[in-house]
């Protein structure tokens, strides 16, 4: 039963001329003001958020955007001073990069924001998707293996760090501690300082191609997943649901369809769904042409993302559109009696369901942003999160 209601916010700054017919993706360069003017933006939405009940504000790490798309570089400490403006609104690491960080300077961090907050920021990992980002801090992309590679080393330590009361890690780029006398003795073993105040400590990842290798690591460290939305008739969401199960079942735990996931949706509100895809087609379009050149749109062929370059040819031409995306699933729009039907249909599907995340395609302005999250959570959340409360009184 869906309990929880989230929202994921990437770092976009308010932009101009979005769409098809905007302006490309790689011409945007934005002032050093503009581009600062995240931070705002993202108290503004967090502090809605925490008088409404939604769950957790998660935001995404990401550097050097001076196209204003994604311009959040650190989220543990934006995340610390939101939990000083907010009241009960957990902050999630939506996600920490691993390979850009060294995996002890990770793990002290978030233990070190787990106590400053009083325990209300959730941790996450990921492995990475810009090139620009990960290649520039040293760490592979490009190599696909060696990037995961990397990254399941520094997930194993961070975890190792996290549980134990000293460690020690030998591995193919680790070796820790470094092997040097100190202080009269040859040192062996570490401790992190300090450890988290909540043990074990909840870590959340965002699952991609859902291969076998990497849903098993998921469930062999109790990771848990959140999943790009879908329809509840089959597709490749409900595969990697499927998948997920039987990676928990391998690992000897038997969990429920849609237990420990996190469905996330691009959303947008209004009195009836053909508003809405008139309102919101702009900003869906300008997601696509961000992650199609990041070649994370895997329907899009070449031809295409060549094409949404040119904003006289984009408009007219055979590429992704709205409506497409209402109907699939993936994109909730319309009324909110269509949105709650929508999101009960996927509560039948999956009954191990518990947390959905709704998202603004990038470009959508703060003002805008605001009002959409004004009107699901009160217009929708209440349908379900006042049921569970009613439950709740009955016993």
């Amino acid at each position: 039963m869906i309990t929880k209601f989230d929202s994921l916010f990437a770092g976009h700054v308010d932009l101009e001329e979005v769409g098809y017919g905007g302006i490309p993706v790689n011409d945007r360069r934005l002032s050093p003001e503009r581009l600062a003017s995240v931070f705002d933006k993202a108290e503004a939405m967090a502090s809605v958020m925490d008088r409404l009940g939604y769950d957790t504000f998660w935001m995404a790490e990401h550097h050097f955007q001076h196209e204003g798309y994604e311009c959040i570089p650190n989220v543990m400490m934006l995340a610390l001073h939101l939990a000083h403006r907010t009241q009960r609104l957990r902050l999630g690491c939506g996600f920490n990069i691993a390979p850009m960080w060294h995996p002890l300077r990770l793990a002290e961090d978030f233990a070190t924001v787990d106590h400053l907050t009083g325990g209300r920021v959730t941790f996450g990992v990921g492995r990475g998707y810009h090139t620009r980002e990960v290649e520039t801090f040293g760490a592979p992309l490009l190599d696909q293996e060696a990037n995961r590679e990397l990254f399941e080393e520094q997930v194993d330590i961070v975890f190792k760090a996290f549980n134990s009361e000293s460690f020690s890690h030998h591995g193919k780029h680790y070796t820790l501690p470094a092997h040097v006398p100190y202080r009269g003795y040859d040192l062996t073993e570490l401790t992190l300082v300090p450890r988290p105040r909540r043990l074990p400590v909840e870590c959340w990842q965002p699952i991609q191609g859902g291969s076998l290798r990497a849903l098993d690591f998921m469930a062999r460290h109790d990771i848990r997943g959140m999943v790009g939305g879908g329809s509840a008739e089959g597709g490749a969401m409900h595969k990697t649901v499927l998948a997920f199960q039987e990676a928990h079942r391998r690992a000897g735990r038997e969990i429920a369809l849609g237990e420990r996931l996190c469905f996330g949706f691009h959303f947008f509100i209004a009195d009836s769904r053909a508003q809405g895809m008139r309102e919101a087609a702009k900003y869906y379009e300008e997601n696509m042409k961000m992650f199609g050149e990041l070649r994370l749109v895997r329907a899009l062929s070449e031809q295409q993302i060549e094409i949404m370059r040119d904003p006289a040819r984009a408009p007219a031409a055979d590429l992704p559109r709205i409506e497409a995306a209402v109907t699939s699933g993936g994109f909730l729009c319309g009324g909110p009696a269509e949105i709650i039907d929508h999101l009960e249909k996927l509560e039948r599907a999956y009954p191990g369901l518990e947390r959905v995340s709704i998202s603004l395609s990038v470009g959508v302005p703060k003002a805008v942003a605001l009002e959409q999250l004004e009107r699901f959570g009160t217009e929708v959340m209440p349908h379900f999160t006042g049921r569970a409360g009613a439950r709740a009184a009955a016993e």
